[in-house]
């Protein structure tokens, strides 16, 4: 493809102008911003962690994009520090000259204003994912600030809790493990499990612990749990996938994985083979894979003015995205076409999984 090739070209070039001035002793952050501007723009994805496997799916769907438009793709891990986070993408900012687009999940809701800040100073684009306060508009920062994409927590921490209630019999007790207390998509399910025990009495919340989304951190707190409660708990909500099997392996531990249903969110690998062998009553996933390489578009075309943000609808600039539950019913399917193989999307399609604008 024509404009394929002509973008690998300016990325060869700017490539040999970064080993010149590496070979003679020239430092990246001394080089002049316009000496980058000449180049293909370095695509960019900040998130919190590859052991974290939705993180690691979330980085496969980001070098997909970046291969299909030939540009170089850079990874950047903040393992749950803010200040590395934040630090990180100010020196890439600084590496590049402003030339790159982000796609950011921020680690927590108050990081998103200095990155978006960062970037419109360095005349970056960028999108951020899941986290930032409500008073932070992309308006406010156009046309830079491309887009802000978050899912509907409140609704997805309700479907995952009556899922699990029904499976359960719509009696008896559970416990639940959150996410981050300040971040925002697990205040947001927290208040959709609120929501659901409001709805139904006869189901009784044991404990509220939170593991911070690690699966380590949930496995000790479950196995403390199991002994504390015993055969009072009946099932398990989770507010993310990895939480939700570090509770599955302290259920194993006790022989108790399939009779104490689980469910969680973000579909990785590992809640979808545990809803196939019955052990997760389901897992809710937002599409990690494509949530990588859909930020990446969005700034991208926008830098090179395929789209025009400040001429987009509200629904487009601050939008929630759309999520699909996986149950017994079609978890077959799922494994076939998102597990087994590489989803086949069309990343052009820009606006095709909105569901509508997010909250205020």
């Amino acid at each position: 493809m024509k404009d394929g090739k002509t973008l690998m070209n300016f990325g060869e070039i700017n490539r040999r102008t970064l080993m010149i001035g590496a070979a003679t002793g020239l430092a990246v952050s001394a080089m002049p911003k316009r000496l980058f501007a000449q180049g293909a723009p370095t695509l960019v994805t900040s998130i919190r962690s590859l052991s974290n496997p939705y993180h690691a799916v979330w980085k496969t769907g980001a070098e997909a994009y970046a291969k299909l438009v030939g540009l170089e793709h850079v990874t950047l891990v903040s393992e749950g520090n803010s200040e590395k986070g934040i630090a990180d993408i100010k020196a890439m900012l600084a590496k590049t000259g402003g030339n790159m687009v982000l796609n950011s999940d921020p680690n927590d809701t108050p990081d998103a204003r200095p990155i978006v800040e960062a970037c419109k100073a360095a005349g970056a684009y960028v999108v951020t994912q899941w986290n930032k306060p409500a008073d932070l508009h992309p308006k406010d920062f156009n046309p830079n600030y491309v887009s802000h994409i978050e899912f509907d927590g409140i609704s997805s921490g309700k479907q995952i809790a009556e899922i699990l209630f029904k499976t359960i019999g719509g009696s008896g007790g559970i416990i639940a493990l959150g996410g981050q207390i300040s971040n925002t998509a697990a205040i947001e399910r927290k208040k959709g499990l609120e929501a659901a025990l409001a709805e139904n009495s006869n189901i009784k919340l044991l404990d509220f612990q939170v593991a911070n989304w690690k699966s380590t951190e949930a496995f000790d707190l479950t196995s403390n749990l199991l002994t504390r409660f015993g055969d009072e708990i009946k099932g398990i909500w989770a507010a993310n996938d990895d939480m939700g099997t570090g509770a599955l392996e302290a259920l194993r531990a006790e022989g108790l994985a399939g009779k104490v249903p689980v469910v969680g969110i973000d579909g990785i690998k590992a809640a979808v083979d545990a809803v196939r062998t019955g052990e997760f009553a389901c897992t809710i996933t937002s599409d990690p894979f494509w949530q990588g390489g859909i930020g990446l578009a969005l700034g991208y075309n926008a830098l090179t003015k395929k789209f025009d943000p400040t001429s987009e609808p509200p629904e487009h600039r601050e939008f929630y995205g759309k999520v699909v539950s996986i149950t017994k019913d079609n978890v077959e399917e799922y494994y076939k076409t998102n597990v087994e193989s590489q989803p086949a999307l069309d990343w052009s399609d820009l606006w095709d999984r909105v569901t509508g604008q997010i909250r205020t």
